[in-house]
């Protein structure tokens, strides 16, 4: 048995345990043995020492006892009851938290557009007569399910015909005939230059992603049949109308006609899939019917998530050097990891709208199959 209480901690744990100390042992805690001890002739340097505080906490405990400050209490048979603890996230303190973040804090006479743990903390105290740090709100904040993150942008949906559109999308989708496809046709911009993106590092280490110097572009233009989740694809140097007509022609050649009678191809509203060579080159192929997605509604597009993979499997972080490696990614990317089975957003069925498109006849708002 060893005959000593003497222990050789290393630095890294002795910080945890301290961490952990500091995180159990509460304000009125501290201020409690404090107190004891220096009733008991202990000096602050000791005090100090033993409590693993700081001397300048021992002196504002002390001060503020002598204030009566400190806010301790007593019960009618003049027994001692320490105060709230403010640490604790109460309902209440949760109620208003959360009240403070559904609003912006110019409301609250910030020159700020967003909240920051500091400006929470100040606020709080303000509203509810409480001292909190801001490393207090932070925790708070991932208590209550909050976390630092960047926002994205979106667009407002102010299409007039927007419920009508998506309705009529989700309709093909959920009643397929066997002689028709529906595909969701878009292209993607492709740079040399690297998107930059979250990769594991060593920590204090920043990963170094080289630029280009000079950037070149290509394009793919793509389209997915969220059926059997396939992606057909084609490459240019120009995101023209003649890129997407290929893109038509590759359509066209996968989808026999003996088979597939009627393709219904989703686009967006961008000029080139309304482009007059376009049209003329629908009126040459009548089995192929464009369906135009509700404007700025890049949500309604369910080949976005397939392109987004593209950029996490081939451009985000990439090393190539030459435009054409990195297209030669791209294409095996497009012809390996299929398929892509999506389903359509939340936003097809935000409304219920099947009702509305079951009365709609087929002859007025799509053309009937052949």
């Amino acid at each position: 048995m060893p005959m000593t209480t003497l222990l050789d901690i290393p630095q890294e744990e002795q910080a945890q345990m301290l961490a952990a100390l500091r995180r159990a042992r509460y304000g009125y805690v501290l201020a409690l043995q404090v107190l004891l001890l220096c009733a008991a002739q202990q000096t602050p340097s000791e005090i100090a020492a033993s409590l693993f505080c700081s001397r300048s906490s021992v002196y504002r405990i002390v001060r503020a006892y002598r204030a009566g400050t400190l806010g301790f209490a007593y019960a009618e048979d003049g027994t001692m009851e320490p105060p709230v603890r403010t640490t604790v996230l109460t309902p209440a303190l949760r109620r208003s938290l959360l009240a403070l973040l559904k609003a912006a804090p110019r409301a609250y006479g910030w020159c700020r557009t967003r909240w920051s743990c500091a400006t929470l903390a100040v606020t709080l105290g303000t509203k509810r007569r409480m001292a909190v740090s801001a490393e207090t709100v932070r925790r708070w904040l991932h208590e209550v399910g909050w976390v630092w993150k960047r926002a994205k942008l979106v667009a407002k949906d102010t299409d007039p015909k927007l419920l009508e559109l998506l309705d009529i999308i989700r309709w093909v989708f959920e009643h397929p005939q066997a002689w028709e496809a529906l595909i969701f046709a878009d292209e993607l911009d492709l740079h040399l230059l690297p998107k930059v993106g979250a990769a594991w590092m060593p920590k204090g280490t920043q990963l170094e992603v080289m630029t280009p110097g000079q950037n070149e572009k290509h394009y793919v233009a793509g389209g997915l049949d969220l059926g059997t989740g396939t992606l057909v694809h084609c490459l240019g140097a120009r995101k023209t109308n003649v890129l997407f007509r290929e893109l038509l022609d590759t359509i066209e050649v996968t989808y026999p006609a003996p088979q597939d009678r009627r393709l219904y191809v989703v686009v967006d509203n961008y000029k080139i899939h309304k482009a007059k060579a376009v049209m003329e080159w629908l009126a040459k192929h009548p089995r192929m019917v464009l369906v135009f997605l509700p404007t700025y509604c890049p949500r309604a597009h369910p080949i976005e998530r397939a392109f987004g993979d593209v950029h996490d499997k081939c451009t985000r972080n990439h090393t190539r050097k030459r435009l054409r490696d990195l297209l030669t990614d791209v294409q095996r990317h497009l012809q390996e990891n299929g398929p892509w089975h999506y389903k359509l957003a939340q936003l097809y069925y935000e409304s219920d709208g099947t009702a509305v498109v079951e009365t709609m006849t087929a002859e007025r708002l799509l053309p009937a199959a052949a």
